[in-house]
């Protein structure tokens, strides 16, 4: 007879997700973690190996899964690149609180830690980040992205002019203060698309000379 699945890592992880969050990782003690488990400091070590590796565990547990949703959003090749991303910002925007949490985490991780920075960069280099690029490729394939617009300054356009308002508005939350004017929900959604495309879409003739010298000067070698 099989033995039962052991349920000792996951519970590992969750008591250091919320170790990590309250205390950082480097604040919170791997002996108490164990603790909080209900298992041994020598089990930790035996499925994660250092603590930056159950820092990546508690992320992946979260980010894992918004891969998962990511990629039902992205991998439609016949619909178009503004509507992937569309719904993306939207996916981003909607984001649980748990999702949040994590975000938190990996932020704050990343300004104190450049270890863990570098980790969490070489994971998003495998996670969402080519799901991104693939879908902007489309879009300069099919005309919805200036052509001459380099792709890495397009990608930067995305980030700051979509995922990084949605994660912001999320995380303030009602904190945030009143804007007259500012959407709310999916109108805040359109808006950043909408600016998104502005700033990348397919551009006057007066606009080209600005773009041709981002891509020439992206383009030049030390």
């Amino acid at each position: 007879m099989a033995r039962p699945r052991s349920d000792i890592a996951p519970r590992i992880v969750h008591a250091a997700r919320a170790r990590f969050l309250t205390e950082g990782v480097d604040g919170a003690s791997l002996r108490t973690i164990a603790a909080d488990a209900g298992t041994s400091i020598g089990m930790i070590y035996y499925y994660f190996p250092t603590k930056d590796d159950l820092f990546l565990a508690v992320v992946e547990e979260t980010y894992g899964k918004l891969l998962h949703q990511l990629e039902a959003i992205f991998d439609r090749p016949t619909v178009p690149a503004r509507e992937r991303l569309r719904d993306a910002f939207a996916h981003i925007g909607s984001a649980s609180d748990e999702e949040i949490e994590v975000v938190r985490l990996i932020v704050r991780e990343a300004l104190v830690s450049s270890t863990r920075l570098d980790r969490i960069v070489e994971r998003f280099q495998r996670g969402h980040l080519p799901m991104v690029l693939r879908t902007l490729a489309d879009g300069f394939e099919r005309g919805e992205i200036d052509p001459s617009i380099p792709l890495p300054f397009a990608l930067m356009c995305t980030a700051g002019l979509g995922f990084v308002p949605q994660i912001m508005r999320r995380i303030a939350g009602n904190h945030m203060p009143v804007v007259a004017g500012l959407p709310e929900g999916p109108a805040f959604t359109d808006a950043l698309i909408t600016m998104l495309f502005r700033a990348i879409g397919p551009r006057a003739a007066a606009d080209q000379s600005v773009m041709e010298s981002l891509s020439i000067s992206s383009r030049k070698t030390p």
